[in-house]
């Protein structure tokens, strides 16, 4: 299949899925007010309404991976870290967070302490707050968070110490409570029946004073079945927020074989009929009647508290019984059915993992409700019929393709962006004005340009000058070639010009492959060039997340970007990070999901100064086809449909034929027009500057350059000087920059710099050829040559400078001698030709 042809073919295929889940949500979401009256905490469900949604396996399952299998967009996920938040820690919860994020979930996150819950300190709590508060202010999202949860429980290593769970979850709670997060704190013990479970009854023995005086709830002198399973645990309703309750179920189908109990699972068995209302009403498991209230009544209903319920079904392959579904189905609808009758239910979180478990003999046991597609349709079938759970997003969508057009946003070093534009043009035509005399009063300056077909050293010497422009600009330090590469060049950045200039150093050399090799094998010779930058481009992605394990390496300089307030989002979004590798984790799983194998095949994941390189991927593939077309002397068809495709873009701007990571920051339709141009330019070279140079052409040109300028200049004049530049508006000028020279759009101000850049640059270069080369290059034209080499190992240059720490990157002498030595280690690389066989030039 051709590749556009293919992903076209996805985009349909997705854009259908996306309808049908826009059906599902508008269909399927809308719930019956309860008559009895519940609490709705600030952040949480409607009245009337649960959220529901997976404890994933982060380990080997994602986000993306649930919805596809599920075939609709949870509202909430679960996901544990340890606590303390370590540097670990927090990665995986950004990571868990950011996921979650592009689906508009609500996140629920299990802390679990990995030491004994008598060290925990306060200033536990508050590095965990601080990072709750870091996820509520980047992405607005409600996080739940469940301290030790089944803290009742002997299969816990922080399991029944009350009395220093108590006062960990109550210091917690205390420094959550009196931050900006908007974090919910949840108490969530487990389902009761089976307590003090196994060998814990009677180890009072074992425990402090105090945790005698609060496990022995009847004063007996032992720990068992007769004590209260929750009570002990309760840290008070001025600590909690939700409750919760874990409630799972171990396939042993019988009251007599309870979760916690010493029995063996032999076989898989259906839940018996109102088992989970019989939890709910404590009637289940237990060897003697519970006189203190069910767990509902007590904590939920009496403390005014929404609830929070935790669940799943156990089913083991390796044994006999009945089948999972019938197992699974028989379970999660006695769920759905008993939380329609218990109102203070607003969350469900459904166990969706596959492990060992104690219950199953330490077997690999399967909670799994979506690993099996038809069992995952049926789930679905009974959420959405059910009318009682609400689908996502519940909160505000942070999407993996807002984190690629952010990317757009320039290291800003402050200033009139249109000013520069405006004096930089004038700079360069009064240059350009003045080469004419030059080039009559010392033609010995000029460009010995003989005729003869070969490579022209002027568009090497600017292609190294913008190449290296492209490296300056992301490796993000102060010093004073950031200032002139992110202002001085004007209206245009290394990056349009880059594929301008590619693709008129191809349609320049692409001639010579066929006359010297044929067309067919000139072809075969473009698409092995694309398929060794697209292997690169796979390499370099994959090298740069192998990286990230690396300790002392900051790559997430490179795999995430922080908002600058500066984007489409608006100043809002500003401070927020996006993950520029959804589901990597994913692909060290074994086997690898195929939406994660698949993002990383079409470049929907990679370092953010890397992206482009996609783009140069995809025009790459079509090379053939543009110079067949060109070479028959259609290049003005080439160019209509050229056009057309931008028109069409720029009228449609959410369209995007692939989901690649480049699209959002460089869209295919709209950059392929200022290659397919190179590429006519640089095949119909000699006869364009014959053109130009004519009489007439110089005219024109003149005529191009001094009006363009001209009119900048006057524009600028009347904001300047307060006098309305008719025929245009008074507020010309301030509107300008983002109606015309917009980056991503190539809107008409930027396509008219390019080209008034490129013929002004040109000819500077043609008539100041010899002491220009002299100065500059020895320097510029070599890595103008290897332009693609140098943009390879410019993401390298950029993590390994955001890696030093402790050093002022901001500093003026600092920025310069880096980027110096930058510079010349790349001139260096070239000369040296390292790893040339592997890099394409």
């Amino acid at each position: 299949m051709h590749p556009v042809t293919g992903a076209l073919r996805r985009w349909s295929v997705r854009t259908a899925a996306l309808l049908v889940v826009v059906a599902t949500l508008v269909g399927g979401s809308a719930l019956p007010a309860s008559a009895v009256e519940t609490p709705t905490p600030p952040g949480g469900p409607s009245a009337g309404e649960r959220w529901f949604g997976p404890d994933l396996d982060w380990g080997s399952d994602a986000p993306d991976g649930y919805e596809g299998r599920l075939g609709a967009t949870p509202s909430v996920y679960g996901v544990s870290v340890d606590y303390p938040v370590d540097r670990s820690a927090r990665k995986e919860l950004l990571r868990a967070t950011r996921a979650a994020a592009t689906q508009g979930a609500v996140l629920v996150v299990s802390l679990e302490p990995d030491r004994a819950l008598s060290a925990l300190t306060r200033s536990d709590a508050t590095r965990a707050n601080d990072l709750f508060e870091e996820i509520r202010a980047q992405y607005g999202q409600k996080v739940l968070v469940r301290f030790a949860p089944q803290m009742n429980g002997t299969w816990e290593r922080w399991g029944q110490e009350p009395t220093a769970f108590v006062e960990a979850f109550r210091v917690l709670a205390s420094v959550v409570h009196g931050g900006t997060s908007d974090a919910a704190m949840v108490w969530s013990p487990s389902y009761g029946a089976g307590y003090p479970f196994g060998d814990s009854a009677g180890r009072l023995r074992d425990l402090s004073a105090d945790d005698v005086d609060a496990l022995d709830t009847n004063g007996d002198g032992q720990l068992t079945s007769a004590d209260d399973p929750y009570g002990p645990y309760w840290p008070g309703a001025s600590s909690v927020d939700w409750v919760g309750l874990s409630m799972l179920y171990f396939g042993k189908g019988k009251a007599t074989a309870a979760a916690g109990r010493d029995v063996p699972l032999t076989r898989n068995d259906v839940p018996e009929q109102g088992e989970v209302q019989a939890r709910f009403d404590e009637t289940w498991g237990y060897d003697q009647p519970q006189t203190r209230g069910t767990f509902t009544d007590r904590f939920a209903v009496g403390e005014d508290l929404p609830m929070l319920l935790d669940t799943g079904a156990l089913y083991d392959h390796s044994l006999r019984g009945d089948g999972e579904l019938q197992v699974k189905q028989g379970w999660w609808r006695q769920v759905i059915a008993a939380v329609e009758d218990q109102p203070q239910v607003q969350a469900v979180t459904f166990l969706e993992t596959n492990r060992r478990e104690p219950e199953a003999g330490n077997r690999v046991a399967d909670w799994r409700d979506t690993a099996d597609r038809g069992i995952a349709g049926s789930f679905r079938t009974d959420l959405e019929d059910s009318g009682t759970f609400t689908f996502g997003p519940v909160t505000e969508r942070i999407t993996a393709q807002q984190g690629a057009s952010a990317t757009s946003q320039a290291y800003e070093t402050g200033g009139d962006q249109m000013a520069w534009i405006v004096w930089t043009a004038t700079v360069l035509a009064i240059v350009f004005l003045l080469s004419g005399v030059v080039g009559r009063l010392l033609p010995s300056w000029r460009y010995p340009d003989d005729g003869k077909p070969g490579r022209d050293l002027r568009l090497d010497l600017f292609r190294g000058f913008i190449i290296l422009a492209v490296v300056i600009t992301h490796i993000e330090i102060g010093g004073p070639y950031s200032f002139i590469t992110l202002h001085a060049v004007g209206a245009i950045t290394g990056a349009e010009m880059f594929v301008f200039l590619s693709g008129m150093v191809l349609g320049m050399t692409y001639p010579f492959a066929i006359k010297k090799f044929g067309e067919w094998a000139a072809a075969v010779g473009a698409w092995k060039r694309a398929r060794k930058q697209y292997l690169v481009t796979l390499g370099v992605i994959a090298v740069v997340f192998a990286l990230s394990f690396v300790p002392f390496l900051n790559t997430d300089a490179i795999t995430t970007f922080t908002d600058r307030g500066t984007g489409t989002d608006g100043v809002g979004a500003e401070g927020r990070v996006y993950d520029l590798y959804p589901n990597a984790m994913q692909l060290l799983a074994y086997p690898p999901p195929w939406y994660a194998i698949r993002q990383f095949l079409l470049l929907e994941m990679g370092p953010w100064p890397f992206n482009i390189m996609g783009l140069f991927v995809v025009l790459s593939l079509f090379i053939p086809v543009f110079m067949w077309v060109i070479r028959r002397g259609y290049w003005w068809a080439l160019l209509a449909v050229s056009w057309a495709l931008y028109v069409f873009q720029a009228l449609n701007p959410g369209f995007r034929p692939l989901d690649s990571q480049f699209e959002a920051v460089f869209p295919l339709l709209t950059w392929q027009v200022v290659f397919t141009h190179g590429l006519v330019l640089g095949t119909y070279r000699r006869q364009v500057i014959a053109a130009l140079t004519g009489r007439l052409g110089k005219v024109l040109i003149g005529v191009g350059i001094v009006g363009y300028t001209a009119f900048l200049l006057y524009v600028w004049a009347a904001h300047q000087f307060g006098f309305t530049p008719v025929p245009f508006a008074a507020s010309m000028y301030e509107s300008l920059y983002n109606t015309a020279y917009q980056r991503v759009d190539l809107q008409w101000g930027r396509l008219v710099d390019i080209a008034f850049f490129a013929i002004v640059s040109y000819a500077i270069l043609t008539v100041f050829w010899k002491p220009i080369a002299k100065v500059i290059g020895w320097l510029w034209i070599p890595i103008g040559q290897a332009s693609l080499y140098v943009f390879v190992w410019q993401v390298f240059f950029a993590l390994a400078i955001a890696s030093i720490p402790g050093v002022d990157w901001g500093n003026f002498w600092i920025g310069f001698v880096t980027h110096s030595l930058l510079i010349l280690l790349a001139w260096y690389m070239v000369r040296k030709k390292f790893l040339f066989s592997i890099i394409p030039r």
